[in-house]
């Protein structure tokens, strides 16, 4: 499968928007938008982010078809990965592979990445990638709405 990493534009918004309302993918993720139905919300968000030149971002591109998008931001002080891909595109190592594309990209290192404990696909991409787990945490999950526990990585090298 061949995929493509691209500048993410406003075309991509609407997409991204849908991606974000599907109840079982925001389970898995579990940190996400506390109303990721209000596209108001979504919008101011992802306003922010697009206006943000130190955030490397990317719409991940199969066949011509945005699947995805894959982020590189500053959080807690550290440089870190987040990624979201179209549930109908799970399992087919979409996201390890547009993390090494991103990973050919960025050069920052250390860079984190955070997973809930039961995302046991995002902790294997991570991994993949050579992600270390480094420690654990708990953080709110709005999709979830109560604390859970994560897995926190690190990339050196």
């Amino acid at each position: 499968m061949n995929i493509t990493l691209r500048e993410i534009n406003e075309n991509d918004l609407p997409v991204f928007f849908e991606f974000q309302k599907d109840h079982d993918a925001l389970q898995m993720a579990a940190f996400t938008a506390k109303e990721p139905d209000n596209w108001e919300q979504f919008m101011n968000h992802w306003n922010k982010i697009l206006g943000d030149e130190s955030i490397v971002k990317r719409a991940i591109i199969v066949e011509q078809e945005v699947v995805g998008n894959i982020i590189c931001f500053k959080q807690f002080g550290e440089w870190e990965v987040t990624y979201w891909i179209d549930r109908k595109f799970w399992g087919k190592g979409i996201a390890s592979n547009a993390l090494r594309e991103l990973l050919n990209i960025v050069s920052i290192r250390p860079l984190y990445g955070r997973t809930a404990k039961d995302n046991i696909s995002s902790l294997r991409v991570l991994e993949k990638c050579g992600f270390q787990i480094i420690g654990e945490d708990t953080g709110y999950a709005n999709a979830r709405n109560k604390e859970i526990e994560e897995y926190i990585f690190k990339l050196t090298d």
